[in-house]
């Protein structure tokens, strides 16, 4: 069961229910609660919402960007990941705030127009050395993440000196290896003293990971059916007939030492949240870090646990959100929807229309009840060849990454507020 989507629609049902109306920077307005955390089991399939359709291959782009330690909108748009565009063009019209400018130049008047964002955009595909200083946001996520500066005094404690950038990503993957259950597993994006230079500060500003120890049950139920089968022919020799084949499990490190000792769980905190358009990124997002982070150090994905601050929706996404919540189906629809999915059976001629059956008896379940109803979470494909990247993880590209089984409503279009 897809308890992911449902918490969602819970959440936008909250905040249209008990949301107080505040004003914003961007002057849209919000409706807005405080506080609310989301969880979700990984074992349960890959968090990407199925209540509406998801661009999955813009967020994979956007989390392989701040991996990168990239901060520079040239990467996204040459994957055509468009989500900072509207920042970085905010960022441009601070300098040219008019649409056109006059001016004299041995005598005669020089008009300067400021560029659209389409042309914008072009202009950073097309032109390197346009796109290094109109591209770049500031400090952002990925120079946060890869880059932390590290400031001392020196020996004559004169100045300030530069001494080293501080790779926290690389850092966590260490001390996962070496001290996985030390309490300092976090990166931290909210550096206080560059939030000035950044063109957003950090909405989601930093996570935590967490590890356990897997049962002997667990790593067993690790195992491909022909390594079980395999195993318990290894073993037969070791088991005194009292012995049930499903209980010796302690010796799986005789034979397959790649099965992985321990789960690893993640937590973000988000400081504000655009429940609409964001969060479901966000809450995918992270889903692909711990992914990725499980594989480098061969842990099983646990848990994802979101802490939310400032959880909003935009006024002009109100309607939206009712959308991605659905409503019941009236007994004439699902009618319709069953006989659309079962044409072929030819069992449509004992109905009566006007004298419908019980679609909750237990032949024509799962006839959907809602209009949204979520489907089953898809599964996570990853080509993650031994070798073919750096220690770093910033060789992957988003074709590394795809969906299994991925089963979705329509899009529900909604402006962003930059």
């Amino acid at each position: 069961m897809n308890k992911l989507d449902k918490q969602y629609q819970q959440l936008l049902q909250d905040i249209i229910d008990y949301g107080v109306e505040k004003k914003d920077r961007t002057g849209t307005g919000t409706k807005s609660i405080f506080g609310y955390t989301i969880r979700h089991n990984m074992s349960e399939g890959f968090p990407l919402l199925t209540t509406k359709k998801m661009t999955w291959k813009t967020m994979v782009t956007e989390l392989l960007w701040f991996l990168r330690g990239d901060t520079n909108i040239k990467y996204l748009v040459d994957n055509n990941c468009h989500i900072w565009n509207g920042d970085a063009y905010k960022n441009y019209c601070k300098t040219y705030p008019d649409v056109e400018k006059t001016f004299q130049y041995e005598g005669s008047n020089i008009e300067v127009r400021k560029m659209t964002q389409e042309e914008f955009i072009n202009k950073i595909k097309t032109d390197d050395e346009f796109a290094k200083t109109w591209g770049e946001l500031g400090p952002i996520y990925g120079k946060q993440w890869r880059s932390w500066e590290k400031w001392y005094i020196d020996e004559n404690k004169r100045y300030l000196t530069f001494t080293k950038k501080i790779d926290q990503i690389q850092n966590l993957i260490n001390d996962l290896k070496t001290n996985p259950d030390s309490r300092r597993l976090m990166v931290n994006a909210w550096n206080v003293g560059e939030l000035d230079q950044m063109v957003l500060p950090p909405c989601h500003y930093g996570f935590q990971v967490y590890t356990r120890e897997l049962s002997s049950d667990e790593r067993y139920n690790l195992l491909s059916e022909s390594e079980k089968k395999n195993f318990i022919i290894a073993m037969r020799p070791m088991m005194s007939p009292d012995d049930k084949y499903d209980e010796v499990h302690y010796t799986i490190d005789n034979y397959y030492e790649h099965i992985p000792k321990r789960a690893i769980s993640l937590m973000w905190n988000q400081r504000s949240v655009d429940t609409f358009l964001g969060l479901p990124f966000n809450i995918a997002s992270y889903g692909l870090l711990l992914e990725i982070i499980a594989k480098e150090v061969n842990m099983v994905p646990d848990e994802l646990i979101g802490n939310l601050g400032d959880v909003h929706l935009y006024l002009n996404h109100i309607e939206q959100a009712k959308e991605q919540i659905g409503r019941d189906l009236t007994d004439e629809e699902r009618y319709n929807k069953w006989f659309n999915n079962n044409y072929e059976t030819g069992m449509e001629r004992y109905f009566d229309p006007n004298n419908l059956p019980d679609f909750d008896n237990e032949y024509y379940v799962p006839t959907p009840k809602r209009t949204r109803e979520p489907f089953e979470l898809p599964k996570l494909g990853m080509d993650y060849r031994e070798g073919e990247y750096d220690k770093n993880l910033t060789d992957f590209v988003p074709d590394d990454f795809y969906l299994i089984d991925y089963q979705s409503h329509p899009t529900i279009k909604a402006p962003l507020s930059n």
